[in-house]
């Protein structure tokens, strides 16, 4: 059973993460677009060492199903943000890249929540981490 302090930090932690996300969701509709596709460009341009990522991939850091990204691609892709192309190397994958627009909207957004993450410091921890841990 848990304790209760172990109650208030779960309880803690997620507050703190709520308060992000709710500052989040924000900031992308003050930007004229939804916060899941913020995400998508953000997994895009963060894709680790490459500047495109698969449908693929993107359904993984998603977490969400193949069709579902294909449909948020699409949407995207109507907005200027993002383009589809075959891969070069393998042409049963479609590589989607950012557009100068996608770019620039994600490069504003990312800097933002970078600043908001920078003014969380020392609040957005988990108080009692080490209860949680067994370190008691």
């Amino acid at each position: 059973m848990l304790s209760k302090k172990e109650f208030e930090t779960l309880s803690h932690f997620r507050y703190q993460l709520r308060r992000f996300l709710r500052f989040s969701e924000t900031i992308t509709h003050e930007m004229g677009i939804t916060n899941l596709q913020y995400l998508l460009l953000l997994h895009i341009k963060g894709y680790q060492g490459k500047g495109w990522a698969s449908v693929g991939e993107l359904a993984e850091r998603l977490q969400s199903h193949h069709h579902g990204v294909v449909s948020l691609v699409t949407r995207c892709e109507k907005l200027g943000l993002v383009a589809r192309q075959k891969s070069e190397s393998d042409k049963r994958v479609i590589e989607v890249h950012l557009t100068p627009a996608g770019l620039k909207a994600v490069e504003k957004i990312a800097r933002k929540h970078r600043d908001e993450l920078l003014s969380l410091q020392g609040i957005f921890q988990v108080p009692g981490s080490r209860e949680l841990a067994g370190e008691d």
